[in-house]
């Protein structure tokens, strides 16, 4: 079971911090990704941890930071200068059997949490 928090409303060019919370398996050998579903758009894929390395949509590289402790069962997503084209739902996923060629398909993750909408204003 997945748990993300941490959206929010925050103006254009601000941060902001979501977590991601996994209970009933072990965490440590779990893939974490995070994806965002924006009004009237598919689901596209934002940034994973998958075996120790992390890897991010290249539009988002360098805006974006995913990290994650295994101590808290929590990765987070760390969003900076944000834009108003940011504003989605983002979503947490995990898998435990990933390979590299699936791991920006959010077909491929079998546990999702809820969602956090996070709103950016211009």
């Amino acid at each position: 079971q997945l748990q993300a928090s941490g959206g929010g409303l925050v103006q254009a060019g601000g941060s902001l911090r979501l977590s991601c919370t996994a209970s009933g398996r072990t965490f440590r050998s779990l893939s974490v990704g995070w994806f965002r579903q924006a009004p009237g758009k598919e689901r596209e894929f934002v940034a994973t941890s998958w075996r120790g390395n992390t890897y991010y949509a290249e539009s988002l590289r360098g805006r974006f930071a995913i990290s994650r402790d295994n101590a808290k069962n929590t990765v987070y997503l760390q969003m900076n200068s944000l834009k108003p084209e940011d504003t989605a739902i983002y979503y947490c996923a995990a898998d435990a059997g990933l390979i590299m060629s699936s791991i920006r398909n959010g077909d491929n993750y079998d546990y999702w949490g809820q969602g956090t909408l996070v709103t950016v204003s211009s």
